[in-house]
C-alpha cells in the first residue's frame, strides 16, 4: 500500500509518497503550489502513483483547500451551515415578533409553516388588523380563533415591518439554496444509491442522515477495517482513562463533529420510536446511566450499525422487542446481582424447568 506525505504550507506542498509493503525503496518526492491549477495536478500525481492513504498536518487554514480535494464534502457540509442560519433566522424572527407584542408561535406549532408565513408575510406588508391575519391561519391549527386573534393583537411599528420584510427575503435565499444544495447532493449520490436506501431504513435515521454519513466515510466505510475504529474516529466509542484497575473516566474522546451531530440527532429519533431495538436498549441503560448518556450508547450502536451496513453491505432488520435467550439471561443475572446487593437471596430458574401447578 502506497502512502503520501504531506508537509503543508501556505504557498507550497511538499509531497513524499513511499510503499509501506517494500521500505527500503526509495520515495517519490515532489513540490507543488497551492494555486488551484496545482492542487489538481497534486490530486492526479497522487492517483498515478497508486496513493491509497495521505497524512499531512493540519497547519492553520491552508490544509483545508488540500483536504476538499482530496475529499470532496462541501455539499453536505454547507447544507448543514445553511440549516443552522434558518434556525437562527427563526430565533431572530420570534425575538422580533416579542417587539411587536406578537405571541405567534404560542398558537402556531412551527413559526415558518404555511399558516406563520402567510401571516408573517401579511404583517410585513403592512396588515395590522388582528381579525384578518387571524383568517390567514389554516383551519388544522390547535386554536380557536378567538385565541388567535388575541395572540396576534400586537403594537406594530413601521420599523418592526420593514426590519422583518428583510428577514423573510433572507429566509427565501436561504430556503432557495438549500433546494440547490439537495438537487446537487442527490446528483452526487446518485452512484451510491443502495447504500443511502439501507441507510436510510435505520430508525433514528433517513434519507438527509444517510447523505450526510457516506459523505463523510464513503459509500464502503473502507477506510475504516472494524466498528471499532469507525466508533473511534468519529468520537462515539466511550473512554477509558484507568488508574489501579479502575476506570476514572468513559467520557468519549473529540471525533468527527458532522457525525456526533447526526449520530446524537438520530440517536433522539430512534429510542421515540415504539417497539424499536433502540428504544429497549436505551430504557434498559437509562437508570443506570441517567438520559444524556444512554443517548450517547444509543448513538454508539448506531455508528456501529452504520459500519456494517456500509461495509459488509447488508440491510438492517428490526429486532423489536423480541430478545435472545442470552440477552434475557444477562438481564436475569443483573436483576439477580441487584437484589443480592439489597440482602435478598436469588435463585435463577427458568420458567420451563418449574413444575407445573396443580390444577384445582
Amino acid at each position: 500500500m502506497k502512502i503520501a506525505g504531506i508537509d503543508v504550507h501556505k504557498r507550497v506542498l511538499m509531497v513524499v509518497v513511499m510503499d509501506a509493503s517494500a521500505p527500503e525503496e526509495k520515495p517519490a518526492r515532489r513540490r507543488f503550489v497551492t494555486l488551484p491549477s496545482e492542487l489538481q495536478r497534486f490530486r492526479i500525481w497522487l492517483q498515478e502513483q497508486g496513493v491509497e492513504e495521505a497524512v499531512m498536518e493540519s497547519t492553520a487554514q491552508y490544509w483545508r483547500s488540500v483536504w476538499l480535494e482530496l475529499e470532496p464534502r462541501s455539499l453536505t457540509r454547507m447544507k448543514v451551515q445553511l440549516t443552522r442560519d434558518r434556525v437562527r433566522l427563526q430565533n431572530q424572527m420570534e425575538c422580533l415578533l416579542e417587539e411587536m407584542r406578537i405571541k405567534l408561535s404560542i398558537v402556531v406549532s412551527n413559526l415558518l409553516g404555511a399558516s406563520g408565513l402567510r401571516i408573517l408575510h401579511a404583517l410585513a406588508q403592512g396588515e395590522s388588523d388582528p381579525k384578518k391575519l387571524a383568517e390567514l391561519g389554516d383551519e388544522r391549527l390547535h386554536c380557536t380563533e378567538e385565541q388567535l386573534v388575541d395572540a396576534l393583537t400586537g403594537r406594530v411599528q413601521p420599523m418592526h415591518r420593514g426590519m422583518l420584510a428583510l428577514q423573510l427575503q433572507r429566509l427565501q435565499l436561504i430556503d432557495q439554496q438549500m433546494a440547490q444544495l439537495n438537487h446537487m447532493i442527490a446528483q452526487a449520490m446518485k452512484s451510491h444509491q443502495d447504500a443511502v436506501i439501507r441507510l436510510a431504513e435505520v430508525p433514528g435515521l433517513g434519507v438527509d442522515s444517510a447523505q450526510q454519513i457516506i459523505a463523510e466515510v464513503g459509500a464502503q466505510a473502507r477506510t475504516f477495517s472494524s466498528a471499532a475504529e469507525l466508533t473511534a474516529w468519529v468520537g462515539t466509542c466511550p473512554g477509558k482513562e484507568e488508574s489501579a484497575e479502575q476506570n476514572q473516566s468513559s467520557r468519549s474522546a473529540k471525533g468527527n463533529k458532522y457525525l456526533r451531530r447526526v449520530l446524537n440527532q438520530a440517536a433522539h429519533a430512534a429510542v421515540a420510536k415504539k417497539g424499536c431495538h433502540f428504544q429497549v436498549v436505551f430504557r434498559r441503560l437509562l437508570p443506570r446511566l441517567g438520559y444524556k448518556s444512554a443517548i450517547w450508547a444509543v448513538a454508539h450502536r448506531l455508528c456501529r450499525v452504520v459500519w456494517k451496513i456500509l461495509h459488509e453491505g447488508v440491510r438492517f432488520i428490526e429486532q423489536g422487542r423480541e430478545v435472545g435467550p442470552r440477552e434475557k439471561k444477562q438481564r436475569a443475572q443483573m436483576l439477580a446481582r441487584a437484589l443480592r446487593r439489597l440482602g435478598y437471596e436469588v435463585t435463577i430458574t427458568p420458567i420451563n424447568q418449574l413444575a407445573p401447578k396443580p390444577v384445582i
